[in-house]
């Protein structure tokens, strides 16, 4: 596979999943960890990724409130999150983490809504603060800088003392099989932590996601209650999650 082949491959991972690592991108190319490294360097010069750690992450999942990064299906994301706005009910308890279509949620907010948002991003905690009518409440601890959350176990010690009525989850993977999965495992103790403090729990993605599975668990399907994606509820694409107890949007 050429250089420029393997670099838009590695770039739609990046747009599906937000963080991909060397190792797995190696395996799916049939190519050697240096050279997925080399690829990644090229593209963090001309600013395409952010390089962390093993892997690399998108520019617009670690700064989404700059205006010069462009976020992958934004309108998609749109639809999801003004049909994410119809879960969310006045003087309801809210938690949240962090992501592109939650921050398109935050800002969909309508003005006259009163409710309380526990999140543990900073970024969507920001966004709802300009809303007169909306308690907004941090949930602190470590930054994570690569998916800009707070995790740890301070985090999750606060979390475990509220019972909050809908929480809302991006998704990096999702599918009947495996359920909700990521690759970050304090993304995921944050996210298992949110899903044990809420009554219900919602999954926002674009369909793209769907069908995937990622390498550390989160939780079953049966433990997620609202599927929200760009499609219709009958669309063909989702006739095996029409089979699950999932209510979809």
């Amino acid at each position: 596979m050429r250089k420029d082949e393997r670099q838009k491959f590695i770039l739609k991972e990046i747009n599906l999943h937000n963080k991909v690592l060397c190792a797995d991108l190696s395996v799916q190319l049939k190519v050697s960890d240096d050279t997925i490294r080399r690829d990644i360097i090229e593209l963090a010069e001309i600013g395409k990724v952010v390089k962390v750690h093993g892997g690399a992450v998108g520019t617009s999942f670690i700064s989404p409130f700059s205006g010069q990064n462009e976020v992958y299906a934004l309108e998609l994301k749109k639809i999801i999150a003004e049909k994410a706005l119809r879960l969310i009910k006045n003087n309801s308890t809210v938690l949240t983490e962090g992501g592109t279509t939650i921050l398109e949620l935050a800002k969909m907010i309508p003005k006259n809504m009163k409710a309380t948002f526990f999140t543990i991003s900073p970024q969507i905690a920001i966004t709802l603060s300009e809303f007169d009518n909306i308690e907004v409440i941090t949930i602190g601890g470590r930054l994570l800088k690569n998916a800009n959350l707070h995790v740890g176990s301070g985090m999750i010690n606060q979390l475990s003392e509220i019972r909050a009525d809908l929480c809302l989850l991006g998704a990096n993977a999702f599918s009947v099989e495996e359920g909700l999965t990521d690759l970050d495992w304090e993304v995921v103790q944050a996210k298992k932590a949110l899903i044990r403090s809420a009554k219900k729990v919602a999954v926002l993605t674009i369909s793209e996601k769907l069908n995937s599975i990622q390498t550390i668990k989160i939780c079953d399907v049966n433990q997620v209650n609202y599927l929200i994606t760009e499609l219709e509820a009958s669309d063909d694409r989702l006739l095996k999650y029409q089979d699950t107890n999932l209510t979809l949007l």
